[in-house]
């Protein structure tokens, strides 16, 4: 399975929110594309075939540039899943949806975005907008799809 995660505004330091889901989801069996909106273009990293887009948004300002990517988003990879996690995820859910963001996300994310793969895997439904508050066992993130930090 594919998957795009994406940072809409860290200003180039290499996103924790992106580095440890990345890690979960390729010990998953996921092929997984990172992307810093802060320094690298959507069309450099997003693929057509990808099935799973998750978007992180940890502030109001990676939520007003998420919501401003989402057409060139479904552009790029127009069979994806869209999904938001992140701090300002759930308490924007209407927006979102308003986009065509199915799968929304709060707290800690990685155990549900494991499950939303799952999901997708086997055609199976969708959660609904969720806040996880089960503690993460941390593992070591994974930052070699990460812009370098020289960059």
């Amino acid at each position: 399975m594919n998957v795009t995660l994406i940072n809409p505004y860290e200003l180039g330091r290499q996103p924790f929110g992106l580095a440890e889901p990345a890690a979960w989801l390729e010990r998953a069996g996921c092929t997984v594309r990172c992307c810093d909106l802060s320094i690298q273009r959507l069309d450099e990293v997003l693929a057509a075939d990808t099935d799973l887009v998750a978007i992180y948004v940890a502030m109001h300002t990676a939520t007003r540039i998420a919501i401003e990517a989402l057409p060139k988003i479904r552009r790029l990879a127009p069979h994806a899943t869209l999904c938001v996690y992140g701090l300002y995820a759930p308490m924007n859910v209407e927006l979102f949806r308003a986009h065509g963001v199915t799968c929304i996300i709060g707290g800690e994310y990685e155990q549900a975005l494991l499950e939303l793969v799952d999901s997708v895997r086997t055609g199976g439904e969708l959660p609904a907008p969720r806040i996880h508050l089960d503690r993460t066992a941390f593992i070591t993130p994974q930052r070699s799809g990460l812009p370098a930090l020289s960059k």
